[in-house]
């Protein structure tokens, strides 16, 4: 067994995830994409601890990382929305500024698999992860289309693995 599949064995079972969509338009009833991380976190046995809307704005957005990163029921934190490159986009900005440990490879990964199926326009994407202390940070753009790529594809495959090496103890 590789140290890739030991780990993965070592992961928790159980990962408590809070799920925010920023958005200036969509509600609770009209968010498709949060929901729809929340319908696949839950079909594959994540905690889906709390789940918010908050306007496209860097402080609220901040504050909202910060206070969920601090609970200490909350090991990640998925954020869909306001990842693209219009002046109102700000949460790209908001995340890494906040993030003390960067996954370069999250937003590297899913820009690849996005041109697969979208071209050149995957681009103008900004997903970001990482983490906040011991908390897992992922923020992916604000279409059902790329959440699902997001979700299937990297997230719910390894989140527990990520969330195992966080909580890791230091020795």
């Amino acid at each position: 067994m590789n140290s890739v599949e030991e780990h993965r064995k070592e992961a928790p079972a159980s990962v408590s995830c809070m799920v925010i969509t920023v958005s200036d338009t969509r509600t609770l009833e009209t968010d498709q994409s949060g929901r729809l991380i929340c319908e696949l976190l839950e079909t594959q046995g994540y905690i889906v601890a709390g789940r918010t809307i908050v306007k496209d704005d860097y402080e609220q957005v901040r504050e909202l990382l910060y206070d969920a990163s601090s609970r200490p029921d909350i090991d990640a934190v998925l954020l869909t929305g306001g990842t693209g490159i219009s002046g109102r986009d700000t949460t790209y900005e908001a995340v890494a500024s906040m993030l003390s440990k960067e996954l370069a490879g999250f937003g590297e990964v899913f820009r690849f698999l996005s041109y697969q199926e979208i071209g050149s326009a995957a681009i103008l994407s900004r997903a970001v992860g990482g983490a906040i202390g011991d908390t897992a940070i992922f923020s992916m753009p604000g279409s059902v289309n790329a959440v699902r790529l997001a979700m299937d594809k990297i997230l719910l495959p390894e989140l527990r693995h990520v969330v195992r090496e966080l909580k890791k103890p230091v020795s």
